[in-house]
């Protein structure tokens, strides 16, 4: 010890201990076994604390016992809060302490705007969406309580005093709970639609009736998560005993809205519906004044019905390239692993367990494959623009088109054919019901004239007074009642016989009686034919998760049973529907199992509904004409999305260059006044700083593709404020870290460090090499 060390822990932890207990330590673990866990739970998130402790108890010969498992949580805790609040002073050293700066520095290719650039219309494209695989069950202890508890209350959302998450990416109870008198005016299980939003109430997210069980056993029932188009997390939320509520994507809009500003895109698998809800929410006057838009991903899009694919479909967007806005769905992919590490964890350790992993996977998964990601994009695009240069002349060709607009205008004219049949005409609706009253005006009179025929009394039928009595008693009540509903018939079809100005009421042979009966037979026909088609998409959905990676064994079993009681519905619903498609004039074409189950896109049933003229002569409802409308619509988000990645190359390109060099400035400053917290903010730069030598090569590659338009030259960013890549170099030595008493300590250097030094100098010098390559070659001869 040494006199600035007032406590024994103090001591331990100057030595890269860490102790399990604050006061009398008798057990302390090395900060290198607390990283070696920290980076290998990251890697692997199946990776227990109880796994690897059994590991180190096999390794070092001594019997594994629970108490280690907590004395090395215990440990762990401290060193991840160490570990924040090193992190937060080296952040406070280079200025980016600000509220929100990680979220409005998200991703380079995003954020980092740059001047005289393009304006795109979508600033940012984000998706987000709930995932109930990483719940957590409710712990009882003896009293009934969450375990944890304690007789004062705790400081936040079941938090212990001293537990504080060193993340700013967690939305917390009470920003959530804020949004959930929304619900009341804007929820997700509305029923209502508009002309804007055609299909928003056929999508219903979870309701607790359905799921009261599953509330019962679990508190946090799993997260609402937002990550930018390119796989950085922006923001999550807990869901606390409850589905896909609406506050959860509300609070997650606001959030962004706040940091981000306006022109923001946001996919949702049920973007549509919730188009609706965010207008009518307490952000939506925001979200108008910002110009947020509410979209669909593209694999959820294809369940929406056709006249909200119109609005909503990727492929039909404008602005949006080739982003499918399923980043959400990838992500799950990889943080499901989470889930057995979480189940049964305390409130503070799983979101401490969320909150690492997603950190992590930030900067060492995401960040290193994002100059791949920008590649891989460019290349799919250019290849998608030449194969539809190829194949759009020749179809353009067989239909005898000429002029390319006729594409936008055949989708506008399926669009205003959809919309005319989503009501009836009015007075085909009275002629119907009309039918509907005189059929049962007409069973009204028969029962009524039935109880006025004259009725023959026999010798052999006589019955006794009393008996008499009672029967004609009964036989008057019957006539009354029967004389009461034909009266109440006639009055009804009297009235509709005045609204439609006919003199008299149609009988079984008049054209109009048999135009009507068709009219109820094809509203059947479209009754089931919706039925059909929602059974459908639930075969569709059911398919998707059967053959997800990841998917347990019991879940794969429990939707195969769900799959064969599905396949039943459908027979029987396949067989509903021929029976009405029979039953029209002229009969429709009947549907086998076999071609039903092969439909992919639920287009092919709108198409199928009866309507007043022959949609099939109909420019763009044949089949080659579809290819040509998707082939031409296709090549439009190519083109979008090679100048939506010309701009993100650009922005990405001069991020390395600034952040590289307002690093290294901020290191040398720090150097001569503060060696411990310059030291820290070099590891701060490497964090990205390793990957940079790989980006460069991979961004180069792009001047190899035949039609590149972009610059791999460096621009001026606009972001100049303090912290900024591109601002000024300056550091401020937090009041903290200059307090600290300095221990000069004199520690000769090993050959390994000296060789690892003048590695990181080679690489360094490999870096800005490359750099000026990739420079020179960006600039031409």
């Amino acid at each position: 010890m040494i006199p600035a060390d007032a406590y024994i822990a103090c001591a331990l932890v100057r030595q890269g201990l860490v102790p399990c207990s604050p006061i009398t330590p008798t057990t302390a673990i090395t900060f290198d076994t607390l990283e070696l866990f920290r980076v290998a739970r990251n890697r692997n998130p199946h990776f227990s604390v109880q796994a690897f402790v059994k590991t180190m108890s096999d390794l070092q010969g001594v019997q594994f016992k629970p108490s280690r498992s907590r004395q090395f949580t215990i440990a762990f805790d401290v060193y991840l809060q160490l570990r924040h609040g090193v992190k937060k002073l080296a952040l406070s050293a280079i200025q980016r302490d600000v509220p929100e700066w990680r979220l409005k520095n998200a991703c380079p290719a995003c954020t980092y705007t740059l001047e005289d650039e393009p304006n795109l219309k979508f600033k940012m494209l984000y998706t987000m969406d709930g995932n109930d695989s990483l719940k957590r069950a409710i712990r009882q202890s003896a009293g009934g309580d969450e375990e944890g508890s304690s007789p004062i209350p705790p400081p936040t959302e079941g938090l212990l005093p001293g537990q504080v998450l060193g993340c700013d990416r967690y939305l917390t109870r009470e920003e959530v709970d804020q949004y959930a008198k929304d619900v009341g005016n804007a929820d997700m299980d509305s029923a209502e639609t508009d002309e804007q939003n055609p299909c928003a109430s056929r999508w219903k997210n979870m309701k607790d009736g359905h799921t009261a069980k599953m509330w019962g056993v679990f508190d946090e029932t799993g997260v609402f998560l937002a990550v930018c188009r390119h796989g950085f997390s922006l923001a999550i939320a807990d869901m606390v005993q409850s589905g896909e509520r609406a506050k959860y994507p509300l609070a997650i809009v606001s959030r962004l809205l706040n940091a981000l500003g306006k022109d923001l895109g946001g996919g949702y698998d049920i973007g549509c519906k919730f188009k609706t809800t965010l207008d009518r929410s307490s952000v939506g006057e925001r979200a108008r004044k910002l110009n947020h838009t509410s979209l669909v991903g593209s694999f959820h899009g294809h369940a929406h019905g056709r006249l909200c694919q119109l609005q909503h479909l990727a492929t039909y967007t404008e602005g949006l390239g080739l982003e499918d806005l399923e980043g959400c769905e990838r992500t799950f992919s990889k943080s499901n692993a989470l889930a057995g590490s979480v189940r049964y964890s305390g409130v503070f350790h799983r979101r401490q367990a969320i909150s690492e992993y997603f950190e992590h996977n930030d900067e060492f998964e995401i960040y290193q494959s994002l100059s791949t990601f920008l590649y891989n994009n460019y290349k799919q695009a250019l290849e998608k623009l030449k194969d539809g240069n190829e194949r759009l002349p020749q179809l353009m060709e067989e239909l005898g088109i000429t002029d390319k607009s006729v594409f936008k205008t055949w989708l506008a004219e399926e669009r205003t054919y959809l919309m005319s049949r989503q009501t009836e005409p009015e007075e085909e609706t009275l002629q119907m019901t009309y039918w509907q009253r005189l059929v049962k005006l007409s069973e009204s009179k028969a029962a009524f004239d039935a109880l006025n025929a004259w009725q023959v009394i026999t010798p052999e039928m006589q019955l006794s007074y009393d008996a008499d009595a009672s029967a004609t008693t009964r036989a008057e009540t019957a006539k009354r009642h029967t004389q009461e509903t034909y009266e109440k018939d006639l009055k009804i079809v009297q009235e509709l016989e005045s609204k439609l100005n006919i003199a008299c009421r149609w009988e079984p042979e008049d054209e109009e009686w048999q135009l009507a009966g068709r009219m109820v037979a094809r509203r059947k026909y479209q009754r089931a034919l919706d039925h059909l088609e929602g059974l459908v998409v639930a075969r569709i959905f059911e398919l998707g998760k059967m053959n997800r990676a990841g998917t347990g064994y019991k879940l794969r079993k429990h939707i195969g049973k769900a799959l064969q009681s599905r396949s039943a519905a459908i027979r029987t619903a396949i067989d509903h529907y021929n029976i009405t498609a029979r039953a029209l004039s002229p009969p429709r074409r009947v549907l086998t199992y076999e071609e039903v189950i092969e439909y992919a896109f639920l287009a092919d049933f709108d198409l199928l509904r009866d309507t007043r003229e022959d949609i099939s002569q109909r420019p763009w409802a044949s089949p080659s004409a579809r290819l040509a409308l998707d082939t031409y619509f296709k090549m439009c988000r190519a083109e979008e999305e090679i100048e939506r990645l010309d701009v993100e190359i650009h922005r990405f390109v001069t991020y390395l260059r600034d952040e590289d060099r307002y690093l290294r400035g901020c290191v040398e400053l720090l150097w001569a006044s503060h060696p411990a917290l310059a030291y820290q903010v070099f590891l701060h730069r490497n964090v990205r700083a390793r990957f940079n030598g790989e980006h460069l090569k991979k961004l180069a590659q792009l001047l190899s593709l035949p039609g590149f338009s972009g610059s791999l030259s460096p621009g001026v960013s606009t972001k100049k404020e303090a912290g900024a890549s591109a601002g000024k170099i300056a550091v401020v030595v937090p009041a903290l870290a200059s307090a600290m008493v300095p221990v000069e300590v004199i520690v000769e250097d090993t050959p390994e460090e000296l060789e690892e030094e003048e590695e990181e100098e080679e690489e360094a010098e490999e870096y800005s090499r490359a750099l000026e390559d990739v420079l020179l070659a960006a600039s031409g001869p």
